[in-house]
């Protein structure tokens, strides 16, 4: 476990308030360190109605976009998802609650070093990574027997209830994800930064789940998309959530869907706060490119994987991510 010293020098919400001048651990190494601003384009991401999709009447018109949307930027935003805006503000407000108590509160649910799980930052794997401008609180959602609660906050009170609310389990609708696959919730604060153009809230990287779906702060953008070597900015619809596919998707979908690398970039007036929740599949099950998806005119393009979430971390904090190729997994750099 961590000490007290150890997570103040290592907490960016700390920095940021203390006015520090941010370690040069912190700064990108990329040309690029990231701009919110207009002068970066809007993504014109689809909107998919839930409640048009589960219609017959409406179903055709809607799965077309959705097809569309993730064969082109693997995104898109849902509305009429069944959670309410009193929900989803709820849980921005318990998340906002927990970063703003002192920090003694919240290094009872420090992380351990070897681990993800729990309150901290990067995992400190090499002298020569870059750290993302970002405090985290990750946690285990399901199977409930494999939840650390002793990461999960006693404070604000009803935080526990809303973390375990969110288990998206049901939308984890594909064979390969067996029959108990991981979720994951990850509640993330990012502090103004004094250097925005030289640090990121997070190093560009594509997603080692199946799924992903993001409820982003109701008012602060920062999530960009990279297409075609230009990144896009991600608009905010306060009460969607926004669901991208992951390396895992794309490699059951044999590369018609696109799991998109994407970067959060920071500004200097304000915090923003955002919950991540990851559907990944049971690391003992094969992934692989469906049957159905593999002609003479469109051969396996991935190789059979399993445990790719381990194989996926072992390159990210080196901003690498892990070629899914089925010639092998070499690795795209992408600092």
């Amino acid at each position: 476990m961590a000490t007290m010293a150890e997570l103040m020098s290592n907490s960016v919400q700390e920095m940021a308030a203390n006015g520090q001048e941010p370690p040069v651990k912190y700064f990108y190494k990329g040309n690029d360190g990231g701009v919110l601003d207009s002068s970066v384009p809007l993504i014109e991401i689809q909107v998919v109605d839930l409640g048009l999709l589960s219609s017959p009447s409406t179903s055709a018109q809607e799965l077309e976009k959705l097809k569309l949307a993730l064969s082109t930027w693997g995104c898109f935003q849902v509305i009429n998802h069944g959670m309410t805006s009193s929900f989803l503000d709820k849980i921005r407000e318990v998340s906002k609650q927990f970063f703003a108590s002192p920090m003694e509160e919240k290094q009872k649910y420090s992380r351990e070093a070897d681990s993800i799980e729990g309150y901290g930052n990067d995992m400190i794997l090499s002298d020569h990574q870059t750290i993302d401008w970002t405090d985290r609180l990750y946690l285990t959602i399901s199977p409930e027997d494999q939840r650390k609660i002793k990461f999960w906050p006693e404070n604000p009170k009803d935080f526990r209830a809303m973390a375990i609310s969110l288990n998206l389990e049901e939308s984890c609708f594909l064979d390969q994800y067996g029959e108990q696959p991981l979720v994951t919730a990850r509640f993330n604060f990012y502090p103004p930064c004094p250097k925005p153009d030289r640090i990121l809230g997070v190093k560009p990287h594509a997603d080692a789940s199946a799924v992903t779906f993001l409820l982003q702060d109701k008012e602060v953008e920062g999530l960009q998309f990279l297409k075609d070597n230009e990144w896009f900015r991600v608009p905010i619809i306060p009460h969607a959530l926004l669901v991208n596919v992951g390396d895992q998707v794309e490699i059951m979908s044999n590369g018609i869907f696109k799991s998109p690398v994407h970067r959060v970039v920071t500004n200097t007036k304000r915090e923003r706060n955002t919950l991540a929740v990851f559907c990944i599949p049971e690391s003992d099950n094969e992934i692989k490119p469906a049957d159905g998806l593999i002609s003479e005119s469109r051969p396996s393009l991935y190789r059979k994987v399993k445990d790719y979430v381990s194989i996926y971390f072992q390159h990210y904090q080196q901003g690498n991510r892990p070629n899914r190729s089925s010639k092998g997994f070499d690795l795209f750099h992408l600092q």
